[in-house]
This record gives structure tokens, C-alpha cells and sequence, in this order.
């Protein structure tokens, strides 16, 4: 079997590979509904050693860097109610957490999650964390180009593999709410003093 984006030897319907992914990542698939169909739904096995973006792209195929997503934990404040949400951008983007989170969750203050609530609260590995199989009641942020994307490679769970799936299946995840402007282009790095 084929990848419909990038260059990967190990190829499968991510049903058939649950054993490779974490109980909650698991879980979702099997039990995924949708419009999606679940054998859309891939799994790609690949080295942790070379996760990082700039690493990963150059290895699997440069197409990947506007075809693939991350999924970020954050936590929102508002006196003393604390809720956690996913948001979900394209890799080539960071996510507008004072603007158009804050504003989404109705919160005073937004921040990123720490690894260790992160993992605990996902059930998932840092630097493999997937918006399949988050748990329940939790905001899905995602971004329109992720869902306009025709496919997307994200996290499994792990930190080695990935899935791939049809960027549309994205705005059907539990609790998934579609976002114009979550991710953000990175901007000039700020100037410093004394330096030309």
C-alpha cells in the first residue's frame, strides 16, 4: 500500500495496526463514525529518532510540510474553571493562543499545558499527540486549512508513527470546532537592541 502523501515503507489501515497505538488512539478507531470511512484512516510506521519537522520532511518528502498538523494541548482559565483543548494547526504554523483561543474558550488566560499534564491527562506520548482518541468533553480547536487540506499526516499517540487521514475528517472529530485563523504564520524575529 501506497501513502497518498509522502515517501513511507510501512503503509496500513490504522485499523489494523491498533497495536501500535496508544489505548485512547486505539480506542477512536475503532469506534470511529463518520462520513470519513475508518479504512481512511492510515497508519505510517516511522523512527522517533527523526520526528522533528525539519528532519522528517527531508526524509519523507518535502510536500509533508504543508500536509501535516500538529496537535497541541493547552489549558484555559477563567477564575477558578481550568479547561483543556487540543488545537490542531498546520506544521508550518503556530497556534494563535492569546487571540483566537482565549477568545474561543472564554478564557481570562490561556496557556500551553505542561508534558507532564499533557501526557497524563491524553494517554499519549510527547511529541506523538494525536486529536484521535482525546478525552471526553475536551474543545477540538482546528484550523480551516487543516480541513481543507485533502490529506493530513498527524501524531498516532506515539512518538514513532503517524496517521494520515482525509484533512475533512478533522472537523468530524468529537468536539471538534472549526477556526478560521488558529494557526498563524510565524512572524520576523523581533529585533534586538544593538544589533544590525
Amino acid at each position: 500500500m501506497r501513502a497518498p502523501i509522502g515517501d513511507f515503507a510501512d503503509v496500513r489501515p490504522a485499523l489494523d495496526r491498533l497495536d501500535l497505538l496508544t489505548a485512547p488512539v486505539a480506542e477512536a478507531v475503532r469506534a470511529w463514525r463518520g462520513t470519513v470511512p475508518v479504512d481512511s484512516i492510515l497508519y505510517v510506521d516511522t523512527d522517533p529518532a527523526i520526528a522533528d519537522t525539519a528532519v522528517f520532511v527531508e526524509h519523507h518528502g518535502q510536500e509533508l510540510l504543508d500536509a501535516s498538523a500538529n496537535c497541541v494541548i493547552v489549558a484555559g482559565r477563567r477564575g477558578e474553571t481550568t479547561t483543556p483543548a487540543a488545537c490542531v494547526v498546520r506544521s508550518a504554523t503556530r497556534v494563535d493562543v492569546n487571540g483566537v483561543v482565549r477568545k474561543e474558550l472564554g478564557s481570562r488566560k490561556v496557556r500551553f499545558a505542561p508534558v507532564d499534564v499533557a501526557t497524563g491527562d491524553t494517554g499519549m506520548e510527547y511529541g506523538g499527540i494525536t486529536p484521535v482518541g482525546l478525552p471526553e468533553g475536551w474543545p477540538v480547536l482546528v484550523d480551516a486549512t487543516v480541513v481543507d487540506t485533502e490529506w493530513v499526516l498527524v501524531g498516532s499517540g506515539r512518538r514513532r508513527g503517524k496517521l494520515i487521514l482525509p484533512g475533512k475528517a478533522f472537523a468530524e472529530l468529537p468536539g471538534a470546532v472549526v477556526l478560521e485563523g488558529l494557526g498563524q504564520e510565524p512572524g520576523p524575529a523581533p529585533e534586538q537592541p544593538g544589533v544590525s
